[in-house]
């Protein structure tokens, strides 16, 4: 056996991406990314290569912004104690600019997609499974955060499903470090066969 190239090492394990490949970026948005009680500080440092990824290919690209209810006592069930801790996440509080993505994504839609959810996962709606089986969406590359709550969620729903899943791992962020780590181990000690972790630069290679 010989020594292993450059593209033998930067191959994904179930092989390249093709068009049926989408990309998934989970809640990219100001709520998260400006002072907020729910700030989350990596944002801006995967920022740049989340955009450098959704910019390969705009078209194949779908964003999920999370909308919290409009004031506190909405919601059902325990969400609705979740709004009387989280008051100043409402919008009511915030304001309608602050559900919005990011400036730096927002500027890819069109041609990317938007779909909004009210709690962690976005299966709940048929939104998101109608719009990827009208694209014949085998495969999702997803990013964004946080880690360990709707990225968490997302990434179930999507095995559940039976999609391809490629998870980016530098396209990822939380506002807990040790529970980002943890989730990472997780998704790659416990998921193997139905994850594939890479970085954005091992799946732009691999982006036909």
């Amino acid at each position: 056996m010989g020594t292993p190239t450059p593209a033998d090492t930067d191959a994904l394990p179930n092989g390249p991406l093709d068009a049926s490949a989408v990309h998934l970026c989970v809640d990219m948005q100001n709520l998260f990314a400006r002072d907020t009680d729910w700030h989350t500080p990596w944002l801006a440092r995967v920022l740049p290569d989340v955009r450098r990824l959704a910019a390969r290919h705009p078209e194949r690209t779908i964003f999920t912004r999370f909308i919290p209810a409009e004031r506190p006592g909405e919601g059902r069930g325990c969400w609705r104690r979740y709004y009387e801790r989280w008051a100043s996440m409402t919008i009511e509080a915030l304001g309608p600019e602050m559900i919005n993505l990011v400036p730096e994504l927002a500027a890819l839609t069109p041609p990317a997609e938007v779909i909004d959810k009210t709690v962690y996962s976005p299966w709940l709606d048929p939104a998101l499974e109608t719009a990827l089986q009208r694209r014949g969406t085998g495969t999702l590359v997803i990013t964004g955060g946080e880690t360990d709550v709707c990225v968490l969620a997302t990434v179930l729903g999507a095995v559940d499903r039976g999609y391809r899943i490629v998870l980016a791992t530098d396209g990822l962020c939380s506002s807990c470090d040790d529970t980002h780590d943890a989730l990472l181990t997780l998704y790659q000690q416990r998921f193997g066969q139905q994850i594939e972790t890479a970085r954005i630069d091992q799946i732009l290679h691999n982006w036909i």
